[in-house]
């Protein structure tokens, strides 16, 4: 399959994202930076909430190395990186725990919702831009609280994994932004 030039867009820009020390690799350690991160974003969630995502974030981690460092360096390079794009089966598993645990971590209430207080304060933590970031959010389709449901952001960033998906909410994170 080839992907769609979003989800190549959307990829590309993850990938700056996670490379948290800016070396141009993913490393384990990115993963340990970011987590801390995130984390700390949302301070009034619970410890399992944020045990929860930061397992998520080193099984990701962990996947990426096991799945993709196809040349055996102990880090991925953007290139093995792209191959998630051509070959997502290989990483549903880690997208979808991902996409909970984060999605939950937007939930400090557990009512099922996030509030975009939390949901841009996680996004930033990522590293997204905070225009980007308000458009996704307008995009999943805020009630009149100004929250969306935890498993519309969830599918929204399973969604952004899929190199088939084009025109979709994650596409507004790649808006503007070079690279």
């Amino acid at each position: 399959m080839t992907p769609t030039k979003e989800a190549t867009d959307r990829v590309q820009l993850v990938f700056t994202l996670f490379d948290a020390d800016g070396n141009g690799y993913l490393e384990s350690a990115d993963f340990a930076l970011m987590s801390d991160r995130v984390v700390a974003a949302v301070p009034s969630a619970g410890d399992a909430v944020k045990e929860r995502l930061a397992a998520s974030f080193r099984r990701y981690g962990d996947t990426l190395l096991t799945e993709l460092d196809a040349n055996g360096d102990g880090r991925i390079s953007p290139e093995e990186f792209a191959s998630v794009v051509l070959n997502p089966q290989r990483f549903d598993a880690a997208v979808d725990e991902f996409a909970e645990a984060l999605a939950a971590m937007g939930d400090p209430e557990g009512d099922g919702l996030v509030a975009r207080p939390e949901f841009v304060a996680l996004m930033i933590a990522i590293g997204f831009e905070r225009r980007n970031i308000g458009a996704l959010f307008d995009a999943f389709g805020p009630d009149e609280a100004d929250r969306i449901g935890v498993a519309t952001w969830a599918d929204g960033i399973r969604d952004y994994y899929r190199p088939e998906k084009s025109g979709i909410a994650g596409d507004h994170l790649t808006a503007g932004v070079s690279g």
